[in-house]
């Protein structure tokens, strides 16, 4: 760990320096879900809800964000309050994080900019709801989320319920495909749509248990191939949205961006709000659902990766 670059940068909450000394399970979380994802308090009591599922498993939370320029491995009450209340806070992703740290700004990090956070401090597990991915009508606004790069060249496994379910899943894919990054999905041979467990595309691999999985993740990292993993952990079927509800949803919302010209890094924002507008919330119920299953499994990841 580069002290200097800590010391200029970084602060760890004293429960995770403590956890990576000891090499115990750590499992990242990003904090755009707690800006930017849902409303206050509901966010922050997620958030919390989220790192209690973590520590029933054995490992220890750490929620990431950017607060008056320092990058925080690990969010304190008083913290995640802030990132729940606070309006001014900026969604940060690669290209973002120098200006907003030299800046001395607040920021949510994405999934791009958590897992370029965690991997400084070592932690090799991430859990989060969907990742980024190819946007629809990508061939003419060449619309691809910074997630998909920064899987191709940090070392950090991402837990997901799949590509959130308003990109270009197929597109997605073989992005993930060109850039060698391993798609895998657990205990189902299809890889999941977010909101629903059934995306038409299968996945790279099935597997079975989260032994399993740390035992990929382990393989990969000892023959220095470079770039992340992604896990694709479906929405249990009892939480999951109808799919011509969701799919309509999704429609509505993607047609209405279209006319208001939305684009960049508001259109992620604004699409899941709208679709949480068209279904009457139900979208922003399985998005929690969603994650507190991914949080579960993450951190059975985590610890079954401490003990290799």
């Amino acid at each position: 760990m580069n002290k200097e670059l800590f010391n200029n940068y970084v602060d760890i909450l004293p429960e995770i320096k403590e956890a990576i000394k000891a090499k115990k399970a750590i499992v990242a979380l990003e904090s755009t879900i707690i800006s930017h994802g849902m409303p206050y308090p509901q966010n922050v009591e997620t958030a919390k809800i989220v790192e209690n599922i973590i520590r029933e498993q054995g490992a220890v939370p750490a929620t990431i964000g950017i607060i008056n320029g320092r990058i925080k491995i690990g969010l304190t009450d008083e913290e995640l309050e802030f990132m729940g209340k606070e309006s001014e806070i900026l969604k940060v992703s690669r290209r973002d994080l120098p200006i907003v740290i030299s800046k001395k700004l607040n920021g949510a990090t994405t999934v791009a900019t958590t897992m370029i956070c965690a991997s400084l401090a070592g932690i090799k597990v991430f859990v989060t709801g969907g990742i980024g991915g190819v946007h629809k009508g990508a061939a003419e606004t060449f619309d691809i989320s910074a997630d998909l790069s920064e899987l191709a060249n940090t070392d950090v496994a991402v837990i997901c319920a799949g590509v959130k379910s308003i990109l270009d899943i197929g597109l997605t894919l073989e992005y993930l495909e060109t850039q060698g990054v391993p798609v895998l999905a657990y205990q189902t041979d299809e890889f999941p749509a977010f909101y629903t467990s059934q995306s038409g595309f299968k996945a790279d691999y099935k597997m079975e248990t989260p032994n399993e999985i740390a035992n990929v993740m382990k393989s990969k990292w000892d023959l220095s191939l470079k770039g992340g993993i992604v896990i694709g952990n479906p929405i249990p079927d009892e939480l999951a949205m109808d799919v011509d509800i969701i799919n309509k949803a999704i429609f509505d919302a993607l047609k209405e961006a279209k006319e208001l010209g939305i684009k960049g890094k508001e259109t992620t924002p604004f699409l899941l709000s709208k679709i949480k507008d068209n279904t009457g919330g139900d979208s922003l119920a399985s998005n929690i659902e969603l994650v507190y299953n991914n949080a579960k499994v993450g951190g059975q990841i985590a610890v079954e990766f401490s003990k290799l």
